[in-house]
């Protein structure tokens, strides 16, 4: 049975062996599966999931207030979690008081699991955790601004690491509310 081809990755020529990569179908623990698979050596372009860390920081020498940064890559003026990707080696509790301390410089207090979302349009797997931390607000050239903004102000966008953010949110007692598309 063949299932649909998902969205066209980087991967255009077998790694291994050079040949360009074809849409197969090939027995797999599960069943058929297509991949893109190299027809001459028979590598598999398994395209698994990223794991992506995201962090709502809450400032605990300012009031409490949250941490939203805009990327210096978008475009758009969209404020959003500190994200950053997982090091080889790296346990997600590490990372993410790496990525919170190299994209803003705060120093992370403590740390608590939200939960683990999967985002498909990307392609990642974003796990989510709730900081507290203090300090100097450096932010690193990947970060253009950033915004703080009392829990009971913040507003969640539907997809990725909003869903994290209505999660810790509802964790204080507080209904998250929602952006409206093409209107925040």
């Amino acid at each position: 049975m063949s299932q649909a081809q998902p969205s066209t990755p980087a991967y255009r020529f077998c790694p291994q062996c050079a040949a360009e990569l074809a849409w197969l179908t090939a027995a797999e623990d599960g069943g058929d599966k297509t991949r893109l698979r190299c027809p001459a050596c028979g590598f598999t372009h398994w395209n698994n999931p990223t794991p992506v860390l995201a962090a709502v920081v809450e400032c605990v020498d300012r009031e409490g207030q949250v941490l939203l940064a805009r990327n210096a890559a978008w475009t758009q003026r969209f404020f959003g979690l500190i994200t950053g990707f997982m090091e080889a080696g790296e346990a997600p509790e590490d990372g993410v008081r790496r990525e919170i301390a190299e994209e803003t410089g705060l120093t992370v207090e403590s740390l608590a699991l939200l939960g683990v979302w999967d985002f498909q349009r990307m392609n990642q797997v974003i796990i989510a955790y709730h900081a507290r931390a203090r300090g100097e607000i450096r932010l690193s050239p990947e970060l253009a601004e950033y915004k703080l903004f009392p829990p009971e102000q913040l507003r969640c966008w539907p997809q990725g690491t909003g869903q994290a953010l209505a999660t810790w949110l509802r964790s204080r007692g507080l209904e998250p509310q929602w952006m409206q598309p093409n209107r925040d």
